[in-house]
């Protein structure tokens, strides 16, 4: 059985607070269902693609974030125009943090 989980727009508010209390900008690129919509996090530093992070079901039915989509530019906006032709219910939430690889860490730590 799977763990219930915040609303997704509770929880990309709080990332969107996350982003700018360390510092970063916040901005919804897409809004997609207030309950029950994925999220797709663009992580940039200082305007840079760092990582495209996801909210999936892992193996145990738990929901967790995970690194998602291609690694480099332009495929990641080839690849979000896609993902949200195909899930209009898909939120993407671009964070440009001022040390990325940290957030992802904190983000995706499991602990």
């Amino acid at each position: 059985m799977t763990e219930a989980r915040l609303a997704a727009s509770v929880e990309a508010s709080a990332l969107m607070r996350r982003a700018t209390a360390c510092g970063g900008f916040a901005a919804i690129l897409a809004r997609g269902d207030a309950e029950r919509g994925a999220l797709v996090l663009i992580i940039t530093e200082r305007g840079s693609h760092v990582a495209i992070l996801e909210r999936m079901l892992d193996a145990s039915g738990a929901y967790e974030w995970q690194e998602s989509g291609p690694k480099s530019a332009p495929e990641p906006a080839e690849w979000l125009e896609r993902r949200r032709r195909n899930d209009p219910d898909l939120w993407l939430i671009e964070l440009d943090v001022p040390d990325a690889e940290r957030f992802i860490a904190e983000t995706t730590s499991k602990g």
